[in-house]
């Protein structure tokens, strides 16, 4: 491990532990089952950002990060997370909005951070982590807040199309929708005037794209793929070179400051055209995440020159991570590889996203692209008052800290056109 991640996790423990043990919780129970766990220390966050909890919110703790809750009768917003994130992601945009006079509710969502309620199982029942079940969190925790509706649901990558599918089906509480790194690429349609056609075979056809990557001269895989199996999580919590280490490398090798990251449209869903893609995405076969991320470790100096994601703030991700593991949010993952749920989105079919709407990314994200055609289709059919679309400059796959400052002015301007 190196020194700079020595200190990171070392800075993470001294508060964490303390915190805690206090309350007598046992830190090796991953996800807090039976343990109370204690809101961040004040030194984890800055000063108007606060940590508590929500009780009693489908079948969960909720923890939330919160500001703007100085006063009362303000909008509300809810911001919505992706992986490997946390609530605490949003940090660099929550005062900005809360100075702007919202109240910003920011939580860790299922499988996540100090939420508590979920199993970190990899043999779980995967049911809870089902995409319309996520969405009656978000709506029990804004009624929790005693909020009718939100200003705007917000969600980066995971979090966007969560944030998607809150708007779809609850318009009425959900008033507006930003979706940021992942398109929205829409709802499934059902079969059409079928009436006549014979009996479709019991064994529909499978995509013959996973092994095609397999078979490319340099044999590859498809990160979600991965992300699906028994080994991932431990592959990437118990990484070699150490779990801050690995986070480190993860978001940098995402970020705009790899200068690989040069994204562009997709011809099609194709192994040829899906390996233009950097590794975190399409992985070379043999490897898993933590090896991948390995290979395209930042520089001592890139890492000094970095400012959106310094060492104390690596520090909370490794200290969170390092007592729950990945596998909550993975669950979310291989619960999308299964049909679990998927007769309760098709009541959805052919529904639009008809309330005001935005996309932002980072000019240097790929996440943009890797779903060939999602880009288009949000913009053409999904969502039927898309005020803007924005590819930020400076910015790659975390596009909220990244370039906070740029995000939180688009974000501020979009809510002003649509109140």
């Amino acid at each position: 491990m190196r020194d700079y991640s020595r200190r990171q996790f070392l800075l993470a423990s001294s508060v964490l532990v303390p915190a805690v043990l206090a309350s007598g919780a046992v830190v090796a129970q991953a996800t807090g089952a039976g343990v109370e766990l204690q809101p961040y220390p004040a030194t984890w966050l800055p000063a108007g950002i606060r940590s508590r909890f929500v009780n009693d919110v489908n079948g969960l703790r909720i923890h939330v990060l919160e500001a703007g809750y100085e006063s009362s009768d303000r909008p509300a917003l809810l911001l919505l997370h992706g992986f490997p994130e946390l609530a605490y992601s949003w940090r660099r945009i929550m005062l900005p909005l809360a100075e702007a006079g919202y109240h910003v509710i920011a939580p860790d969502v299922r499988g996540y951070g100090r939420t508590t309620g979920w199993s970190a199982d990899y043999d779980t029942d995967l049911t809870p982590f089902r995409r319309l079940n996520k969405v009656r969190d978000a709506l029990g925790l804004v009624a929790a807040f005693g909020y009718e509706s939100v200003a705007a649901v917000i969600g980066h990558d995971a979090g966007a199309p969560l944030a998607g599918w809150c708007a779809l089906t609850r318009p009425d509480i959900f008033k507006s929708v930003v979706m940021m790194s992942a398109p929205f690429g829409g709802t499934s349609a059902l079969p059409f005037d079928t009436v006549d056609d014979p009996p479709r075979s019991a064994v529909p056809a499978v995509s013959n794209v996973y092994a095609d990557l397999a078979n490319l001269p340099r044999p590859r895989k498809h990160y979600q793929r991965y992300y699906r199996t028994r080994e991932a999580n431990e592959n990437m919590w118990h990484a070699e070179q150490g779990i801050a280490d690995f986070i480190r490398g993860y978001y940098h090798f995402k970020s705009a400051d790899w200068e690989g990251n040069q994204p562009h449209r997709l011809a099609g869903r194709t192994a040829q055209q899906w390996a233009l893609m950097p590794e975190y995405y399409i992985m070379n076969l043999n490897e898993g995440m933590a090896e991948t991320v390995a290979a395209k470790m930042p520089s001592a100096a890139e890492v000094a020159a970095n400012v959106w994601l310094p060492d104390d703030a690596l520090a909370v991700y490794a200290a969170e991570y390092g007592r729950t593991s990945f596998q909550g949010g993975l669950n979310g993952y291989r619960m999308g590889g299964t049909t679990l749920g998927r007769a309760e989105v098709e009541l959805y079919s052919g529904k639009t996203i008809d309330q005001p709407s935005m996309f932002i990314s980072g000019a240097s994200d790929w996440g943009t692209y890797q779903s060939p055609g999602s880009f288009e289709r949000m913009q053409e059919r999904a969502c039927t008052d898309m005020r803007a679309v924005h590819l930020i400059d400076g910015a790659g796959h975390w596009v909220q800290q990244e370039q906070a400052e740029v995000v939180s002015r688009l974000v501020l301007n979009f809510l002003e056109n649509t109140s």
